[in-house]
Protein backbone atom coordinates (compact mmCIF):
# COMPACT_ATOMS: atom_id res chain seq x y z
CA UNK A 1 0.00 0.00 0.00
CA UNK A 2 1.26 3.49 -0.71
CA UNK A 3 0.66 6.61 1.29
CA UNK A 4 0.50 10.27 0.24
CA UNK A 5 3.13 11.65 2.65
CA UNK A 6 2.51 15.28 1.68
CA UNK A 7 1.97 16.97 5.06
CA UNK A 8 4.97 18.15 7.05
CA UNK A 9 4.31 17.65 10.77
CA UNK A 10 6.62 18.42 13.68
CA UNK A 11 7.26 15.61 16.18
CA UNK A 12 7.49 16.96 19.74
CA UNK A 13 8.20 15.45 23.14
CA UNK A 14 7.20 16.89 26.54
CA UNK A 15 9.79 18.37 28.89
CA UNK A 16 8.97 18.98 32.56
CA UNK A 17 10.62 22.17 33.86
CA UNK A 18 10.52 23.02 37.60
CA UNK A 19 8.45 26.14 38.23
CA UNK A 20 10.28 27.12 41.44
CA UNK A 21 7.30 26.45 43.71
CA UNK A 22 7.46 22.66 43.88
CA UNK A 23 5.54 22.02 40.70
CA UNK A 24 6.53 21.95 37.09
CA UNK A 25 5.59 23.38 33.73
CA UNK A 26 5.36 21.24 30.63
CA UNK A 27 7.05 22.59 27.52
CA UNK A 28 7.43 20.85 24.17
CA UNK A 29 10.72 20.21 22.39
CA UNK A 30 10.76 19.71 18.61
CA UNK A 31 12.52 16.52 17.45
CA UNK A 32 12.17 17.13 13.72
CA UNK A 33 9.78 17.32 10.81
CA UNK A 34 8.16 14.16 9.46
CA UNK A 35 6.19 13.85 6.22
CA UNK A 36 2.78 12.34 6.93
CA UNK A 37 -0.64 11.43 5.61
CA UNK A 38 -3.54 12.42 7.89
CA UNK A 39 -6.79 10.43 7.84
CA UNK A 40 -9.82 11.39 9.89
CA UNK A 41 -11.43 8.79 12.13
CA UNK A 42 -14.35 9.12 14.51
CA UNK A 43 -15.36 12.18 16.47
CA UNK A 44 -17.37 12.94 19.57
CA UNK A 45 -18.34 15.78 21.88
CA UNK A 46 -17.83 15.85 25.62
CA UNK A 47 -18.44 18.27 28.41
CA UNK A 48 -15.40 20.46 29.06
CA UNK A 49 -14.60 22.57 32.12
CA UNK A 50 -16.00 25.73 30.51
CA UNK A 51 -17.75 24.67 27.32
CA UNK A 52 -18.33 21.54 25.23
CA UNK A 53 -15.21 20.15 23.57
CA UNK A 54 -14.96 18.29 20.31
CA UNK A 55 -12.78 15.19 20.29
CA UNK A 56 -11.59 13.89 16.94
CA UNK A 57 -9.51 10.76 16.37
CA UNK A 58 -7.06 10.49 13.47
CA UNK A 59 -4.70 8.00 11.92
CA UNK A 60 -1.39 9.52 10.85
CA UNK A 61 0.78 7.50 8.46
CA UNK A 62 4.54 8.07 8.05
CA UNK A 63 7.76 6.29 7.12
CA UNK A 64 9.06 3.96 9.80
CA UNK A 65 12.22 4.69 11.76
CA UNK A 66 14.20 2.08 13.73
CA UNK A 67 13.23 1.32 17.34
CA UNK A 68 15.01 3.78 19.63
CA UNK A 69 15.42 6.45 16.94
CA UNK A 70 14.37 9.96 18.00
CA UNK A 71 12.48 10.15 14.68
CA UNK A 72 10.21 7.22 15.66
CA UNK A 73 7.05 8.56 17.35
CA UNK A 74 5.94 7.16 20.72
CA UNK A 75 2.75 7.47 22.77
CA UNK A 76 2.91 10.58 24.97
CA UNK A 77 4.52 12.65 22.22
CA UNK A 78 2.62 14.80 19.77
CA UNK A 79 2.63 15.87 16.13
CA UNK A 80 1.82 19.45 15.21
CA UNK A 81 0.77 21.05 11.95
CA UNK A 82 0.67 24.80 12.38
CA UNK A 83 -1.74 25.50 15.26
CA UNK A 84 -3.18 21.96 15.15
CA UNK A 85 -1.96 19.52 17.80
CA UNK A 86 -2.33 15.74 17.64
CA UNK A 87 -1.62 13.82 20.87
CA UNK A 88 -0.21 10.36 20.10
CA UNK A 89 -2.14 7.54 21.80
CA UNK A 90 -0.58 4.49 20.11
CA UNK A 91 1.93 3.71 17.36
CA UNK A 92 2.17 0.51 15.30
CA UNK A 93 3.41 -0.80 11.97
CA UNK A 94 1.05 0.12 9.14
CA UNK A 95 2.14 -2.63 6.75
CA UNK A 96 3.58 -6.15 6.84
CA UNK A 97 7.03 -5.00 5.70
CA UNK A 98 7.34 -2.49 8.55
CA UNK A 99 8.19 0.32 6.11
CA UNK A 100 5.44 2.60 7.43
CA UNK A 101 3.97 3.42 10.84
CA UNK A 102 0.46 4.44 11.82
CA UNK A 103 -0.01 6.79 14.77
CA UNK A 104 -3.41 6.78 16.43
CA UNK A 105 -3.90 10.35 17.59
CA UNK A 106 -6.45 12.62 19.22
CA UNK A 107 -7.12 16.23 18.35
CA UNK A 108 -9.19 18.20 20.84
CA UNK A 109 -10.66 21.50 19.81
CA UNK A 110 -13.26 23.75 21.45
CA UNK A 111 -16.73 23.13 20.03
Amino acid sequence: MSYALTRPMVLQEPLATPDGTGGYTTTWSALGTLWCELRAGTGSERRGAIAPEGRMLFRIFLRAAPQGSPQRPRPGQRLTEGARVFALLAVSEADASGAFLVCHAREEVPA
